[in-house]
């Protein structure tokens, strides 16, 4: 009697090939269109080094787009390829010239430039307090009775992560304290009572859904509210300093107010259609939600610690950001997390999506204030200015907050978005005859916190949902396209006939 051995049937040759010539294609598409923009003739006014240095940009978008690589590892590129190739991308003839100047130094300054950004250690500190969370099982026990209450219909969930939000906006000036390192950590323990896993086909059961709710509610109150994101202070100062202009916080709440209630009160609907979640009604979950409650009995050492903290930072982010830089008050969370044992030092060496997200925002971040310090930014500001000349008022309104909008697809930061563009936008805008600069200023600030919604590295809390395993890459592009869309469409078709009529 002869043994018989199973032989393992051949794998599709076509198939592999296919799948492997369309991953090397996504491997070169990159490499490609910057070559393609590198010979391209520089425009008028603008250094060969700056154009030189928009083609990589240009290119590591594209990367980021299509990501034949983790998004860390184009950013990551982009940067390292920029810093071998400063003299010829990112530094100026005349810095060149300066016998002061040290090329190999400047150039590893600039490449690690974005490790030292505020926000990045934001998100980071927003990743550490959601493995608080995790460990201590609290956020589990708040997601469970969000899900006693409110879990039988997943809209309603969707709803109640919108009004969280809208309560916080008005007292944290930072949306990515409030959203990442606040709401994020609580929500992203729903989705397994669901039996809805990251980097899962399972994701879409209600997930993504959550998810993707949470980061909108976050762009929409960041517009509504003056004191809801710190770019809308910096833009008010740039205003005051080049117009002149005050705007109070009353005014900037008016200003927006029907459009936030109507996106506050659509939006959980919208993504709901736009965007379903498999699991729709479920009756059996809230009742196994108490059960689960009554088996976590009261709330352990480490549960109490941990709330105490996260209130802690909470009324560091609302009321001591003049002593207390957000980023910093965060990394205090952490380091007493750490000294009371409600992390583990290890929790945070292992804790591989926090720091994949670290690297690839942190080289975005510096990608970003390159456009800046090369001159492109400046060039595009003054080539817009001669392009608006002879154009009515209401058009050029229109035109600018298109343009001011879209170009938000060129920064990882609306820091940046604010200072390198509103200037310009501003200027160009006072020289035009009969502008009403009033609202032509409330349309330009107001809709700094819902452009963050278009990328996945759009505004603060952007990398920590992109990240968290229920957004895949296709997915957060093409809905950031659709709620962009949505609110361009409504900020013109409703924020703008309302500012008029108001100021």
């Amino acid at each position: 009697m002869t043994d018989k051995t199973a032989t393992p049937a051949p794998a599709p040759v076509g198939k592999a090939s296919g799948g492997n010539s369309k991953h090397l294609l996504m491997l070169a598409l990159p490499i490609i269109v910057a070559v393609l923009l590198l010979f391209v003739p520089v425009p008028n006014g603008l250094p060969p080094y700056a154009w030189h240095y928009f083609a990589i940009f240009v290119g590591v978008i594209v990367g980021l787009i299509f990501e034949p690589l983790p998004g860390a590892v184009i950013g990551l590129t982009g940067v390292v390829v920029i810093a071998l190739c400063s003299q010829w991308l990112l530094f100026s003839p005349d810095q060149l010239a300066d016998p002061k100047f040290k090329l190999a130094g400047q150039s590893f300054k600039w490449a690690v430039s974005g490790f030292g950004n505020s926000t990045v250690w934001l998100i980071f500190g927003a990743f550490m307090f959601a493995a608080g969370y995790d460990k201590t099982h609290f956020g589990r026990r708040l997601a469970l009775i969000l899900v006693k209450y409110l879990g039988r219909r997943s809209l309603t969930l969707g709803y109640a992560i919108t009004l969280a939000d809208l309560l916080l906006a008005p007292f944290t000036p930072s949306n990515t304290a409030r959203s990442g390192g606040t709401i994020y950590p609580i929500i992203a323990n729903l989705p397994p009572l669901y039996g809805s896993k990251p980097n899962d086909p399972s994701a879409r059961k209600i997930g993504s859904y959550l998810m993707w709710v949470a980061i909108t509610a976050a762009c929409i109150t960041s517009s509504m509210f003056l004191s809801a994101l710190a770019p809308n202070l910096l833009a008010l100062a740039l205003v005051k300093s080049i117009l002149g202009i005050n705007i109070s916080w009353g005014t900037w709440f008016i200003a927006f107010l029907p459009l936030g209630v109507l996106l506050i009160l659509a939006m959980p609907l919208l993504a709901y259609w736009l965007y379903p979640p498999e699991v729709k009604v479920n009756d059996e979950v809230p009742l196994w939600a108490s059960r689960e409650l009554e088996k976590l009995g009261k709330l352990s050492r480490n549960e109490i610690l941990l709330l105490v903290f996260v209130c802690a930072a909470l009324a560091m982010w609302i009321f001591a950001a003049t002593w207390i830089e957000p980023a910093m008050a965060a990394l205090l969370i952490i380091v007493l997390m750490l000294w009371t044992g409600v992390l583990q030092w290890n929790d945070i060496t292992s804790n591989k999506a926090a720091w994949n997200t670290f690297v690839w925002f942190a080289t975005l971040v510096a990608l970003a204030d390159g456009l800046s310090s090369t001159g492109f930014i400046a060039w595009l500001g003054k080539e817009g200015g001669t392009l608006m000349q002879g154009i009515s008022p209401g058009t050029a309104t229109i035109v600018l907050l298109l343009a001011f909008y879209l170009l938000h697809y060129l920064f990882a930061s609306t820091t940046a978005h604010t200072t390198a563009l509103l200037p310009a936008m501003l200027t160009i805008a006072a020289t035009i005859p009969g502008m009403n600069m009033q609202v032509f200023v409330l349309l330009m600030v107001t809709s700094l916190g819902v452009m963050g919604i278009i990328t996945p590295y759009g505004t603060g809390p952007s990398p920590i949902y992109y990240g968290s395993g229920y957004l895949p890459t296709k997915d957060y592009w093409r809905l950031g396209t659709i709620f962009g869309a949505i609110f361009l469409a409504a900020l013109l078709l409703i924020g703008y006939p309302w500012m008029s009529m108001m100021f």
